[in-house]
């Protein structure tokens, strides 16, 4: 069982795009993945064709109520592909998670049980608070998103920063993976500006492959379907599944 966490304090990056696109290609790929939904818009949980206002249990609930894994977890229409999902509620839970006891390691003691699967992605939110805190330290690794756009790097020294307390004082292992660059426009001159500033900045760690500005990516979500399975012949889709067999190959690298 390996668990990244899927975090960039800045939004609309790509981030939630890329956890329920990556799941479903690891899905597909004959992986059993869980995606924890531990951003409160719950935007994850939506792009999966879940309805919230169905929910009984959610990832609230694991944090907060002590209820079980197995009570949380809801099987999905794709290929390999569990999710704990999230609700509006979650977003009291930063406040509530304040005076809670061992309350940046309530997640990691949650996910103990989830052995069964290959691999957790963990969508974070796009804040530095105590849930996505909870993320980091539940987390043997972590992707960031980076769009090819103006303000690319802005923030992520903030988050690299984070990423080394986190190391220092609660989760010694956390390793970046990597960062992906996403809405990537090759008939643009900035994107290619932006993604060989990244690449020379953090070599590397920055993956081969990138995610185009797709406009079936966007649509994607508000059919509840991870791309793969709203258009498989997309650029969007081709991509995803790309990145899904480089993140696995990295992973693998790791583990030999």
């Amino acid at each position: 069982m390996r668990i990244t966490a899927i975090a960039n304090q800045k939004g609309g990056v790509g981030k939630t795009s890329t956890c329920v696109n990556l799941c479903a290609g690891l899905g597909l790929l004959g992986k059993k993945v869980l995606l924890v939904d531990m951003d409160p818009q719950a935007n994850s949980t939506s792009g999966m064709g879940i309805e919230r206002e169905s929910l009984e249990s959610s990832i609230y609930n694991l944090l907060i109520d002590n209820t079980t894994l197995a009570e949380c977890t809801l099987s999905t229409a794709w290929k390999g592909v569990s999710i704990i999902p999230a609700v509006i509620d979650l977003a009291g839970a930063e406040v509530e998670l304040v005076a809670a006891i061992s309350r940046e390691t309530r997640l990691k003691k949650a996910l103990k049980d989830a052995d069964s699967y290959h691999h957790i992605i963990i969508d974070c939110p796009p804040s530095l608070g105590l849930l996505t805190l909870n993320s980091l330290v539940a987390a043997e690794s972590i992707i960031v998103p980076i769009q090819c756009e103006y303000y690319a790097l802005e923030g992520l020294s903030q988050l690299m920063n984070t990423i080394e307390l986190v190391r220092s004082h609660l989760n010694a292992t956390l390793a970046l993976d990597g960062l992906l660059l996403t809405m990537f426009d090759s008939r643009t001159r900035l994107s290619k500006e932006v993604a060989e500033e990244v690449r020379s900045r953090f070599g590397d760690k920055v993956y081969k492959n990138s995610i185009p500005r797709n406009v079936r990516i966007s649509e994607a979500p508000s059919h509840g379907r991870p791309i793969q399975y709203y258009d498989a012949d997309s650029p969007g889709s081709t991509a995803y599944n790309k990145f899904a067999k480089e993140a696995l190959k990295r992973w693998q690298n790791k583990e030999d």
